[in-house]
């Protein structure tokens, strides 16, 4: 053989059992736990496996309840039609009572309330919140299991969440969906008109059925009562829930006196943006702009008009009419309050007494 064709093998030779040693050497160092790829792989399985949910659902669905309501409709004959609505709530006080939707027990000549045991109790209204779509509802019973409010606050975008419910009326107890917390602090319009503000939107499926039911986190604490979703062929995963900090003090002051006390101002506002303040020839491209005040309201008492753009209450800069509202219902009846507004390009300020809202 050609001494040239012999060095040639003896060198592939030599780097072929160089390459085989270093990925021997490389599997034997993985074996015993020595690989960088081995110890840092962020992205292993053990270190992001998904949250079992099981212990979660079994503490908190007995207190998940199906709500049944009855009501009447009329047909083309202006007869009176009896029908049946489905819903859901839960069980937040062991003295019966119930928190779920406005929407499904508004109108209702009847409740019926099944537990996940399977008991059934007839309920009666305490009190009704349009404007958060809220209601509590009550039974008699012993022994009813209960289920926590949580803090919503502490909620981070992209936490899991749970919803519990009786979805679509199915029978054999409540649907449970898993999902995340998509965002915070939304503001929606439900059909009727009605603004729903620091509502929270989930992934988690919410269909018809599970209004009024508990969104959990993983500590089994409710911390929203859902309460709508988008129904479009072009949009899936978006679901809408009452966030706790705002339904905890509505139930608990339905239950004290049947409704919700809240401090008014008398004026109605529009978010001011770019194109607006352009039509408008304002000198501010935010705030919250009065399109409505109404008559011997405290903002009519304050000399607020038509056109007005509010930048600030007290020390709380408006960027928008959410914020308004806001800013107004974090304040108490009897508050005096500072409203800092331009009128044309003239920057002025003055005060008004919040009063109790007048009640529909």
């Amino acid at each position: 053989m050609n001494r040239g064709k012999v060095f040639l093998i003896t060198i592939l030779l030599v780097l072929t059992l160089s390459t085989v040693g270093s990925v021997s050497c490389g599997a034997s160092a993985a074996n015993h736990g020595t690989s960088p790829t081995a110890t840092t792989n962020p992205y292993s399985t053990t270190a992001y496996s998904l949250p079992s949910i099981t212990d979660v659902v079994e503490a908190v669905k007995p207190a998940v309840v199906s709500i049944v309501v009855g009501t009447v409709s009329y047909n083309f004959f202006m007869q009176p039609v009896p029908t049946e609505n489905a819903g859901s709530g839960v069980i937040f006080d062991p003295r019966g009572y119930i928190v779920t939707n406005n929407h499904v027990v508004e109108g209702a000549t009847s409740i019926t309330v099944t537990l996940t045991d399977g008991r059934s109790f007839d309920a009666e209204i305490v009190g009704t919140d349009p404007l958060s779509d809220l209601a509590v509802i009550k039974i008699d019973g012993n022994n009813l299991p209960t289920a926590a409010f949580g803090n919503s606050s502490q909620l981070r975008v992209g936490d899991w969440v749970v919803a519990i419910g009786n979805a679509l009326a199915l029978e054999g107890g409540p649907t449970v969906t898993v999902g995340v917390i998509s965002a915070k602090g939304r503001t929606i319009q439900e059909q009727n008109g009605v603004d729903l503000y620091d509502v929270i939107q989930t992934d988690a499926a919410i269909n018809p059925g599970n209004s009024g039911g508990p969104l959990i986190n993983l500590q089994g604490q409710v911390i929203g009562i859902n309460t709508a979703k988008i129904s479009s062929v072009e949009v899936s995963g978006v679901g809408f829930a009452v966030s706790a900090d705002t339904a905890h003090p509505v139930v608990e002051e339905l239950i004290d006196k049947g409704y919700v006390s809240r401090p008014y101002l008398g004026v109605s506002f529009v978010t001011v943006t770019p194109s607006i303040a352009d039509s408008y020839g304002l000198a501010t491209e935010t705030g919250a702009m009065v399109y409505q005040v109404s008559l011997d309201s405290p903002a009519d008492g304050a000399g607020l008009k038509w056109g007005d753009v509010i930048v600030a209450i007290d020390d709380e800069e408006i960027i928008s009419s959410d914020d308004a509202i806001l800013t107004i219902r974090a304040h108490k009846i009897g508050d005096e309050i500072q409203i800092t507004y331009f009128r044309g390009s003239g920057q002025k300020t003055t005060s008004a007494v919040l009063i109790e809202r007048p009640r529909d």
